[in-house]
C-alpha cells in the first residue's frame, strides 16, 4: 500500500538540503564527514554496496583499526532483491542514498538516541507527536532512554522481536539490538495497538544499531569490549516526508527524471493511469542506478555487476516502450540524472562520456532484438492464455522462455516480469532443462552462443594461476591448454565447429583493456587449429575466445599460440597515435584537456575528451598536422615499470577511472607525451606512417569526440574514397572537380520535384476530403465528422482537419490515417463543441493509447500517433461512440 500525501508539517527541504543538514549536524557532534564509497565494494563477498555501513565492515569485524572515532556519510547504495516492487510501492528503489553516523568504540546508546531525536525534531522540525519508536524486545536500556530521557510515552515505544530489531554481521561476529524511528502519517488513529508494519500509516525513517555483542559458532552471545554505533536514514524517505508528497518518486530526488521522461512520451504524469506512472517511476529509479553504476566503473555484461547493469538498462528501455517512447532515449534522461548528481558526486560529470556511451550502446543492442522478441512473446502469451486449463494457472513453457532467451536475448527474469503483468507464470524448471540440453549439444554444434564464463572462472581461479602475459616482446610461443570452456561451462574436450573459451598457462595475446581491443590470431597443435577472435581478462585470467576450425582440443594439449601480427601492428599504430592526439590537444587547444574515454581498434581510434566547446575546422587541421609532425620526427618510444608515486612524480598522465597497482607501466614519447598505459605501442612514431582525423563531434555536454585513423587504415580510407570518386565520375560523366556542382544541380531538381509532388498530393487529399463532407452528422446541433483517410502523413491530416472545420460550422472533426506502419490521429473542435464539454486533447489521448501510442493537445486541437495502425478502425469507432454517433 502507499500512503496519501501528508500535509507539510515541517519546513520543506530539498534532497540536497536534507543531506547537507544531516552531515553538518553530525560534524558539529565531532564526526568526520567521509565521502561515499564506490558502488563496487572492496569486500569481495558482496556484489554491490548495499548499505551505509558496508565500507566500515572491516572495522566492525575487528579486522581493521578505525582512522577516526566517529564518522558520518551519505552513502550510495544499490539493492535489486525487490526490483519487481520498484515503481509499484511508495518506497522500493534499486538506487538510494543512506545517511549514517557511526561510532567506533566511542559513544553509545544514550548519545545515538539523543542526537537522532534532536536531529529529527530540532533540525528537520518534525512534530514529536508524529514520531513512534521501536526497540528490541529485551533492550530495557534503550526503552528507558526513550521514555525517561527523551520523554516518549510508553504506548509509542513498541518492543519488537529479533526478526525486526536485531542486527547480525553473519553467522558469527558483532551483532546487537536495533531501535527504529517511524513517522506517523495518521496520528489521528490513536496509539492503541500500533502496528508499525502498516506502511499506509507508518514509514521507517531512521535505524539505530547498537553493536554491543559478539556471536560465536554456537550462537552464544557475549558483550563486546568496544561497542559500536551504526545508523541509517533513507534520504529518499525523509524527502518524501519533508516535501509532503505521496511517495519517494515524487520528491525532487527523482521526479525531474520522471518529468523529463513523461515529456519525451508526450504525457502528463498527473493525468496518467497507474500503469503508466509505474513505468515512469521505474525509469526514474533505474536511470539513477545505471548512471552511478557506470560512473563507478561497472560495464554491462552477462555476469555479476555487469548483469545487474544490463538488466536495469533493458528494463528502462522496455518501460520506455510501454509509455510510448519508440526511439532511443536513455541518454536524454540520463543527462537529467547527471545534472541532478554532479554537485554532490562530481565524478558522474567527469565520467559523462563513458556513461552516455555505455547507455547508447546497450540500448541500441537491445532495441535490435526487442521488437521481434516482443512480438513473439505476445504470440506466446496469447497461446498460453488460450490453452489455459481450469484447474491450473496459465503458464509459458520452458521451451518458449528458452527460445526468447536463446534467440532474442530476453533474460528469464524479463520474460517472467512481462508474463506476471498478464497473470501468467513461467515454467522455470522447463527453462533450465532446455538450457541443459543446449549445453549437451554444444560440443557438436556449429554455432554456439557465449552466455557467461564468470561462474566457471571463479571455480578455476582456485586451481590455476593468473595468466602470464609475454606479448609485449614475444608474439608466439608454445604453451599448453590450462582450461577449456564451452558456453561458459568447463569441459575436457571440444570438437570441430565449436566456439570455445581457452585459458593458456601463458600467452602472447593482449586482452582487451584500457580501451584497446584484444588480439586476434590462432592456436595450433599437431592436428588442431583454433581461430582466436577476441581475448578478455577476468581477475588476471586471460580468456581466449575462438572457434575450432579442425581437430579436437582438450585440456593439457600443447599448442603454439600465435598472434595476428598485421592486426597487432594496426592497433599499435592507433594506440600510440591516441597518445600523440591527447598531447596535441593539450598543446594547441587547452592544457586542462583530459581523456574521458577511448577505443583503440584495428581499423580506427576514438578519443573522448573534456572540452566546453567544439573545435573549429582550422583547429582540427592544426591538431592533425601536429600529430603528423611528431610522426615524421621519428620519436623513439620508451617503456618502464615504476612505482605509481614515482610515475606521477615524473609527470605521467593517469586515465581517470582506471585502477592501478603499486607498480605501473609508463609509455614515454620523449618531449611529447608520458602516460600510464598497459597497452601495446610502436617502438618509433615513424612506424605509425600517417594520421587522419575523420570526425570531431560532441557526445555530451562538455565532452567532445575525435574519430581518427592511422597507419595502414589511412591507406584503406584513401582507397575507398578514391573508388567513390571514380564511380561518381563515371556515373555523372564529369571530372573530379565538377562532381560537387553536378550534385548541387541534382539537389535543386529534386527539391523542385518534391514540391510539385507535395502539391499534387495536397490537391488529391482535398478532393478526397470534399467527398467526405456529406458524411458529417448532426448531434446536439454540432456537425460531427469521424473518418479515415488512407496513407496521409500527419501534416496532411492536420491541414485537412482544419479545412473540414472551416466547412463545418459548429463542428467536431476526428480523422485518422495509417501510413508507414504507424497510425496518425487528429481532432479539431469548434468553440461551440468546447462549450458543450468536448476536449480535443483528452479525446485524442484516449484514441492514441488504443493504437499503442500517446499524445494530446489543446481543447480545440490535438494530434497523436501510435505504433499499431491495425487498431485505427477500433479507435475511430471509439471516437464515434464518445461523440454520440
Amino acid at each position: 500500500m502507499t500512503s496519501t500525501a501528508p500535509r507539510l508539517i515541517a519546513p520543506a527541504l530539498t534532497g540536497d538540503q536534507i543531506r547537507q543538514k544531516f552531515l553538518e549536524f553530525y560534524a558539529a557532534k565531532g564526526h568526520r564527514i567521509l565521502p561515499s564509497a564506490s558502488l563496487i565494494p572492496e569486500d569481495p563477498t558482496v556484489l554491490l554496496t548495499i548499505a551505509g555501513m558496508l565500507p566500515f565492515k572491516p572495522i566492525f569485524l575487528g579486522q581493521q583499526a578505525p582512522t577516526v572515532p566517529r564518522a558520518t556519510t551519505s552513502q550510495k547504495c544499490i539493492r535489486t532483491n525487490d526490483i519487481e516492487n520498484v515503481g509499484r510501492t511508495a518506497r522500493h528503489h534499486t538506487f538510494f542514498e543512506m545517511l549514517g553516523n557511526f561510532s567506533f568504540g566511542d559513544y553509545f546508546k544514550t548519545e545515538a538516541i539523543s542526537w537522532a531525536w534532536e536531529l529529527l525534531t530540532e533540525v528537520y522540525q518534525l512534530p514529536p507527536d508524529r514520531l513512534v519508536v521501536s526497540v528490541f524486545e529485551s533492550d530495557d536500556q534503550a526503552w528507558e532512554i526513550w521514555h525517561k530521557k527523551i520523554g516518549i510515552p510508553p504506548e509509542k515505544i513498541c518492543r519488537m522481536g529479533e526478526e525486526s530489531n536485531f542486527w547480525t554481521a553473519g553467522p558469527t561476529g558483532p551483532c546487537g539490538p536495533c531501535s527504529e524511528i517511524y513517522y506517523d502519517f495518521h496520528p489521528e488513529h490513536g496509539t492503541k495497538d500500533i502496528d508499525l508494519d502498516d506502511d499506509s500509516r507508518f514509514i521507517e525513517l531512521y535505524n539505530l544499531v547498537f553493536m554491543e555483542l559478539n556471536q560465536d559458532s554456537n550462537k552464544q552471545r557475549t558483550p563486546l569490549q568496544a561497542k559500536n554505533i551504526d545508523t541509517g536514514m533513507g534520504l529518499e524517505r525523509m524527502a518524501q516526508v519533508l516535501q509532503g508528497v505521496p511517495n519517494n518518486y515524487e520528491t525532487d530526488l527523482i521526479f525531474p527524471i520522471i518529468q523529463a521522461t513523461a515529456n519525451l512520451a508526450n504525457l502528463n504524469y498527473a493525468d496518467s493511469p497507474e500503469t503508466t506512472k509505474t513505468s515512469l517511476k521505474v525509469i526514474g529509479d533505474h536511470i539513477r542506478a545505471v548512471v552511478h553504476l557506470i560512473s563507478d566503473g561497472v560495464s554491462a555484461s552477462n555476469v555479476g555487476r555487469g548483469y545487474v547493469l544490463r538488466r536495469l538498462i533493458r528494463r528502462v528501455v522496455r518501460h520506455g516502450r510501454l509509455v510510448g517512447i519508440n526511439k532511443p532515449f536513455t541518454t536524454e534522461v540520463a543527462e537529467v540524472a547527471l545534472q541532478m548528481s554532479e554537485a554532490v558526486y562530481p565524478q558522474v560529470r567527469q565520467r559523462q562520456a563513458v556513461i552516455l556511451s555505455e547507455l547508447e550502446r546497450e540500448e541500441e543492442n537491445f532495441l535490435k532484438t526487442l521488437d521481434r522478441g516482443e512480438k513473439l512473446l505476445a504470440e506466446i502469451i496469447a497461446k498460453a492464455k488460450s490453452s489455459k486449463k481450469k484447474s491450473k494457472p496459465a503458464m509459458i513453457s520452458g521451451l518458449d522462455a528458452f527460445t526468447l532467451y536463446d534467440t532474442y536475448g530476453f533474460p528469464l527474469e524479463l520474460t517472467q516480469e512481462i508474463a506476471a503483468e498478464q497473470g501468467l507464470t513461467v515454467d522455470e524448471k522447463g527453462f533450465e532443462k532446455e538450457m541443459e540440453s543446449q549445453r549437451q549439444r554444444s560440443q557438436a554444434a556449429h554455432e554456439t552462443i557465449d552466455l557467461t564464463v564468470q561462474g566457471s572462472l571463479d571455480q578455476l581461479a582456485e586451481h590455476i594461476h593468473p595468466t602470464k602475459f609475454i606479448g609485449y616482446d614475444q608474439f608466439a610461443l608454445t604453451t599448453e591448454i590450462a582450461a577449456l570452456l564451452v558456453e561458459g561451462e568447463i569441459v575436457k574436450t571440444a570438437g570441430p565447429g565449436t566456439s570455445v573459451q581457452v585459458i593458456l598457462s601463458e600467452t602472447p595475446f593482449y586482452a582487451e583493456s584500457g580501451g584497446q581491443i584484444g588480439d586476434r590470431g590462432y592456436l595450433a597443435g599437431s592436428d588442431v587449429l583454433v581461430q582466436i577472435e577476441d581475448v578478455q581478462k577476468e581477475n588476471g585470467i586471460f580468456v581466449h575466445y575462438g572457434r575450432i576450425e579442425r581437430g579436437n582440443l582438450q585440456t593439457g594439449d600443447p599448442v603454439t599460440a600465435q598472434i595476428d601480427l598485421t592486426c597487432r601492428r594496426r592497433v599499435q599504430a592507433h594506440h600510440t597515435a591516441t597518445h600523440l592526439l591527447q598531447a596535441a590537444l593539450k598543446k594547441l587547444i587547452d592544457d586542462s584537456i583530459s581523456q574521458a574515454g577511448s577505443l583503440v581498434a584495428f581499423d580506427r581510434l576514438r578519443f573522448d575528451f573534456n572540452c566546453p566547446r567544439a573545435l573549429t575546422p582550422a583547429e582540427v587541421q592544426q591538431v592533425e598536422d601536429q600529430v603528423n609532425t611528431w610522426i615524421t620526427e621519428s620519436h623513439a618510444t620508451q617503456t618502464e615499470i615504476l612505482p605509481i608515486a614515482a610515475a606521477k612524480a615524473k609527470g605521467a598522465i593517469a586515465m581517470f577511472g582506471e585502477k592501478y597497482g603499486a607498480e605501473v607501466r609508463v609509455l614515454d614519447v620523449p618531449g611529447v607525451s608520458m602516460e600510464l598505459c598497459g597497452g601495446t605501442h610502436v617502438s618509433n612514431t615513424a612506424e605509425i606512417g600517417l594520421f587522419k582525423i575523420i570526425a570531431e563531434t560532441g557526445v555530451a555536454s562538455g565532452i567532445r569526440r575525435i574519430e581518427a585513423i592511422a597507419g595502414p587504415a589511412v591507406r584503406d580510407y584513401l582507397n575507398q574514397r578514391d573508388q567513390i570518386v571514380r564511380e561518381l565520375m563515371e556515373r555523372f560523366k564529369v571530372k573530379p572537380e565538377e562532381i560537387i556542382e553536378r550534385i548541387t544541380g541534382l539537389q535543386t531538381e529534386l527539391k523542385t520535384s518534391q514540391k510539385e509532388r507535395d502539391a499534387l498530393k495536397a490537391e488529391l487529399a482535398l478532393l478526397k476530403a470534399k467527398d467526405l463532407l456529406t458524411q458529417a452528422q448532426i448531434v446536439n446541433d454540432l456537425n460531427i465528422l469521424v473518418a479515415e483517410l488512407p496513407d496521409m502523413d500527419p501534416n496532411g491530416l492536420k491541414t485537412t482537419a482544419e479545412w473540414f472545420l472551416q466547412k463545418l460550422p459548429q463542428g467536431v472533426v476526428v480523422l485518422g490515417s495509417a501510413s508507414d506502419g504507424k497510425a496518425s490521429l487528429v481532432a479539431a473542435m469548434s468553440l461551440e463543441a468546447i462549450k458543450q464539454g468536448y476536449h480535443a486533447g483528452n479525446l485524442i489521448k484516449e484514441l492514441a493509447q488504443l493504437c499503442g501510442g500517446g499524445g494530446g493537445g489543446r481543447p480545440n486541437f490535438a494530434q497523436a500517433g501510435g505504433k499499431q495502425p491495425e487498431k485505427l478502425a477500433e479507435a475511430l469507432e471509439l471516437a464515434r461512440m464518445r461523440l454520440g454517433l
